[in-house]
């Protein structure tokens, strides 16, 4: 009986016609499925790339303010007195 009942819905046009839109609307939806988890993703690589940025920006910092400390407490003393420091 469930045989027949399916064997008369593939014949019917009006069923392929559904079947036809169903799998097509199917398909746009996980492509759209897709697209959104590849939007995401790129949007966490992005984040990562600036906090990366960031993390350098301010190690470069500390390097060039540790290339311009004074060398001993002498210097650190005469730039105190100086008003340079």
């Amino acid at each position: 009986m469930i045989g027949a009942l399916l064997a008369t819905l593939a014949g019917s046009a009006l069923a392929r016609t559904a079947l036809r839109y169903g799998v097509t609307a199917l398909a746009i939806l996980l492509f759209l499925l897709a697209l959104r988890r590849s939007g995401e993703r790129a949007g966490r690589l992005a984040e990562r790339l600036e906090t990366t940025e960031k993390a350098n920006d301010v190690q470069r910092q500390m390097l060039e303010a540790a290339a311009h400390r004074p060398r001993d407490r002498n210097e650190l003393a005469e730039r105190l007195r100086d008003g340079r420091f």
